[in-house]
């Protein structure tokens, strides 16, 4: 069984950016006065969650591809067949 590294941190990176996103949500406005307003915490969290997300998708994609590039080979089209033998 081979494990894909995208996948755990996919799962790690979504976990951590969802909670820092409602930790930015539900936080208090007067932390973010000395960032000039900017909610530092959401925004953050919203990009580690979109990392975590694609990590996630590209681990269970390059996943699914491995399982069915393993199961069946074919002979290329024109190799290995001949039509006039």
């Amino acid at each position: 069984m081979r494990l894909d590294i995208r996948l755990p941190l996919g799962l790690l990176f979504s976990a951590v950016g969802l909670l820092l996103a409602i930790f930015g949500l539900a936080g208090n406005k007067a932390v973010y006065e000395r960032s000039l307003g900017i909610n530092i915490n959401l925004w953050w969290g919203l990009v580690m969650l979109l990392f975590g997300i694609g990590m996630f998708v590209l681990g269970r994609r390059g996943e699914r591809r491995s399982s069915n590039t393993g199961a069946s080979v074919a002979a290329p089209l024109g190799r290995g067949t001949s039509e006039h033998e």
